[in-house]
């Protein structure tokens, strides 16, 4: 697997400060998409043990809440070979950071047995993540008040009791509090 980047200090892809990892790959290919360069497998660098050592390094101040996986698409069949066992590392070194994945697969059919993307690793991926947001980017849905989506087709989806946040509707008028 290949990734396109590694934010030590997003503010963007879930709540409080986080590591986000992009990775390459994705067949989804929605039009208005904010990283196409993404699209293609080989674009990017390896993901390496070396990769996953630096990002469990940067994982442990306690100001970082948690790990953030996006793309290009974490859930190509290719990608979740590799993130499968990687995300089992992150939660065992971190059982109380959280982890969200943003896919374009939706949750209850690609991702469920019989799903179009499921493998026999995805229930394993699946146990260590906290957070879906799922479905693929719709540009005539976008709508860029809602909290962390791109498009109102969009779902936040906590997994095994997850707290999600509470969503709220920006303005951009907000007073500061």
């Amino acid at each position: 697997m290949n990734y396109a980047e590694i934010k030590y200090f997003d503010i963007a892809d879930g709540p409080g400060v986080r590591v986000s990892l992009f990775v390459s790959g994705c067949r989804h290919h929605c039009r208005g998409c904010f990283n196409q360069m993404t699209w293609d497998f080989s674009y990017g660098q390896p993901f390496t043990r070396e990769t996953e050592d630096a990002i469990l390094e940067a994982l442990k101040p306690d100001y970082i809440q948690g790990l953030t996986l996006l793309g290009g698409e974490p859930f190509e069949p290719e990608n979740q070979q590799v993130l499968a066992g990687f995300l089992q590392r992150v939660r065992a070194a971190f059982p109380h950071k959280d982890i969200w994945c943003y896919t374009g697969y939706t949750y209850d059919t690609d991702l469920a047995e019989g799903g179009c993307v499921h493998t026999d690793v995805t229930d394993d991926m699946l146990s260590c993540i906290d957070l879906i947001v799922d479905g693929e980017f719709i540009e005539e849905q976008k709508d860029i008040t809602l909290l962390f989506r791109g498009s109102r087709n969009q779902r936040l989806i906590p997994l095994h009791g997850y707290k999600a946040p509470q969503e709220r509707k920006r303005t951009g008028r907000e007073k500061p509090e």
